[in-house]
């Protein structure tokens, strides 16, 4: 194997965490609209909290990408 076929195959194990924040996503977001349907009153709380997850798990992934990136063109 060259070091190129190395980089792809690096780079692509270091995307795999995109798929934690992608669930991460998806439970939040679940959990959030079920919780406005329950009860309306609170959903200014419900969606700035779910907001702020959905920042936090993004940045993960955002890490990922960065990790990736690096691995391709810097190593």
């Amino acid at each position: 194997m060259d070091a190129a076929a190395a980089k792809l195959i690096g780079a692509g194990i270091a995307m795999l965490g995109t798929i934690g924040a992608g669930l991460g996503i998806g439970i939040l977001v679940s959990g959030a609209v079920q919780g406005i349907a329950r009860n309306p009153d609170a959903s200014g709380d419900v969606q700035t909290n779910m907001i702020l997850g959905i920042a936090f798990a993004e940045a993960v992934a955002i890490y990922c990408l960065v990790v990736a990136l690096l691995i391709l063109f810097v190593g």
